[in-house]
């Protein structure tokens, strides 16, 4: 995974605060998840991001039509979907942010229903709060003897009940 702080001048940021108020957190997964696959094959098809986000295709194909309107997708009635700028750009910053997120909670010994508390966490964070947990994350890679220690201390304590 790319270090964080290389993305404070990414224009995803700004894009992302820009649109804050007109994106919800369906919107943004719908983003993620259109970038995620644009990464293997280039575009989408509304069959396709319906399966992978287990809705119906008539729910994708509203959402994307929204989408379009902001200007993050061009779609075509029955076509494929493909990204603007602008929606890859968002959508990469998505993505690190759900990388981000997902590699915190591995870091603390999150192991059971991790893509779960990413997803509930991630829509949540502010910027700076995501700096911070991407600046956590590279010192542990950068300091294995204490992500060690990290791991054992966390392993020797008894859970919350």
């Amino acid at each position: 995974m790319e270090e964080l702080s290389k993305f404070h001048t990414v224009r995803g940021y700004q894009l992302l605060s820009q649109n804050k108020n007109l994106l919800t957190s369906a919107m943004e997964d719908y983003l993620e998840m259109i970038y995620r696959n644009s990464l293997k094959e280039g575009y989408m098809r509304i069959n396709t991001l319906s399966e992978l986000l287990n809705v119906a295709a008539p729910s994708a194909t509203k959402m994307v039509q929204k989408l379009s309107k902001l200007g993050l997708l061009d779609y075509k009635k029955y076509g494929i979907i493909f990204l603007t700028e602008n929606g890859r750009e968002i959508g990469k910053f998505l993505l690190e942010r759900h990388n981000t997120i997902q590699e915190f909670l591995g870091n603390l010994g999150v192991s059971e229903d991790i893509l779960t508390e990413t997803e509930l966490i991630e829509h949540y964070v502010s910027l700076a709060t995501l700096n911070k947990i991407g600046l956590f994350n590279k010192f542990l890679l950068d300091n294995a003897d204490i992500s060690n220690k990290l791991t054992a201390y966390i392993r020797s304590k008894k859970p919350y009940k």
